[in-house]
């Protein structure tokens, strides 16, 4: 009787636990530590090779780029002419110590895409095929992972064109130097497109690629014209974006930055908006373009394309 006792004993005060867990109603209940927790998105590592398009929806769905021209950071931050740029800069995040690698304008943008300037030092054009990265490029990797990309190139007078004119500038068209590109014209009228093409594009999430690169013209993005000019560009052009669908309904980035400096100061302004972005925050680690490849390829699961973007501090900080 007394071993019976015993056991009856023992399996009340089990019933008693059992349904002190599942809070009485058969499910169990989480610590409001491992509650909170859980409605945390969860960060992933970087890993090589292509992410399957599953994986991408946890990550970033879509990045914009926009590279405007040869103004140092000092030159644009706290400027009365730039006031949108700024306001843009203290609502999210923002990039103290992002250098572009070198001068000219040309090897940045190779940077930024291919992660190498391929030894390129000038301004040059394609044709000729002494001005080309046969290297490899961001356009092949995001085909790879499934994902899609454009280049918009404002005021380009047709599609791929290497033609200079007075507005365009296909030093500003990196996508032109990578052979992989230009070597199928059908293939590259398909993804370096004018960008009177990008409003329609906008309009739903998948008509909008990936990876759009935008180039302002020749007057947009200051080089040509002042800060305030390209400050009113990005006035008119960013809210459209900030308010479409794909920066609505996902996890969106939106970055907006220069191609180098002026002389021996190659800090730039570089911002994160959108979604994608943390809000009111800086970072002050020493940041590069290569950087900003290696983040867009760590958020997709992209192998880095060269040792350059492979070494480059990631700029999670700047993201949520």
């Amino acid at each position: 009787m007394t071993g019976r006792a015993g056991l009856a004993s023992s399996s009340i005060l089990l019933v008693i636990a059992l349904a002190a867990c599942t809070g009485g109603n058969g499910s169990p209940t989480a610590s409001p530590a491992a509650s909170a927790a859980s409605s945390r998105p969860s960060a992933s590592a970087p890993q090589s090779g292509s992410a399957s398009p599953s994986t991408a929806a946890q990550n970033l769905q879509h990045v914009v780029i926009i590279v405007d021209e040869n103004k140092t950071a000092t030159s644009i931050m706290g400027n009365p002419a730039a006031p949108y740029l700024n306001s843009l800069a203290h609502a999210y995040a923002t990039a103290t110590h992002y250098s572009a690698v070198t001068h000219p304008s040309l090897p940045n943008y190779l940077a930024m895409t291919s992660g190498t300037t391929a030894g390129i030092t000038t301004d040059c054009n394609p044709p000729g095929g002494s001005c080309l990265v046969t290297g490899p490029n961001i356009a092949q990797a995001i085909d790879r992972s499934g994902r899609t990309w454009k280049m918009y190139a404002e005021s380009m007078p047709s599609p791929c064109s290497v033609e200079n004119t007075n507005l365009y500038a296909v030093k500003h068209n990196p996508f032109l130097y990578f052979p992989s590109v230009t070597s199928n014209p059908s293939y590259c009228a398909a993804h370096v497109v004018g960008f009177s093409r990008f409003a329609g594009d906008l309009a739903t999430p998948t008509s909008l690629p990936n990876y759009s690169f935008i180039s302002p013209n020749l007057c947009n993005d200051m080089h040509d014209c002042s800060v305030a000019t390209g400050d009113a560009w990005l006035s008119a052009m960013v809210p459209s974006i900030l308010h479409s669908p794909a920066f609505t309904r996902q996890r969106s980035l939106l970055v907006i930055t220069f191609d180098e400096g002026v002389g021996s100061d190659n800090l730039v302004v570089c911002v994160f908006a959108g979604p994608a972005a943390a809000v009111h925050t800086s970072s002050a680690t020493p940041y590069s373009h290569y950087s900003l490849l290696r983040t867009i390829e760590s958020e997709w699961g992209l192998a880095p394309l060269t040792a350059n973007d492979a070494r480059a501090p990631l700029m999670t900080a700047l993201l949520r």
